[in-house]
């Protein structure tokens, strides 16, 4: 964002990790946060993770950059999903909980994304709201719930932003 002149932005990101690393290393830029299919860890299936990234993104990533060696691949995953498996994998409960980020929580409840990270999210964070579950179906149902997005992002402009 600084190399693009950006000072305050808006975080959005299929997983929530993304959203929550913003937050936690720019606090004072993200003005609010969408939580789209928060990605968490399973208690139940700890490694779900780490072998999903392996099994879908790692071989053709290989392909593409072969100086890349596996001992770095392997690394990078035990640090993305082994170093905090508890929660977000990117930030603590305790950030979350402390956090005054305006946030949205869209849940899902599929592998990668347990709806009960994305209840813990929304049930910790002082200023979270959350929509429906599920809310892809039927069509109508989604229509209302992009429109709640629309409309959260909308609340969060910033003052100067909006005059503008």
């Amino acid at each position: 964002m600084d190399h693009l002149g950006i000072r305050e932005f808006f975080g959005y990101c299929i997983g929530g990790c993304f959203a929550g690393k913003l937050m936690e290393r720019a606090s004072n830029r993200v003005i609010a946060a969408v939580f789209c299919q928060t990605v968490g860890h399973r208690p139940e299936n700890p490694t779900v993770m780490y072998r999903h990234s392996k099994e879908n993104w790692v071989p053709d990533f290989m392909k593409r950059r072969p100086d890349v060696s596996m001992d770095t691949i392997e690394k990078y995953l035990h640090n993305l999903y082994a170093v905090q498996p508890d929660f977000l994998y990117s930030v603590s409960r305790d950030f979350i909980k402390n956090c005054r980020t305006p946030m949205l929580v869209l849940p899902d409840d599929v592998r990668g994304h347990p709806l009960q990270t994305s209840i813990d999210v929304a049930s910790l964070a002082p200023n979270a709201e959350i929509t429906v579950f599920p809310w892809k179906e039927p069509e109508e149902l989604r229509q209302r719930t992009i429109n709640r997005v629309r409309s959260f992002l909308k609340a969060h402009v910033p003052m100067r932003a909006a005059a503008q």
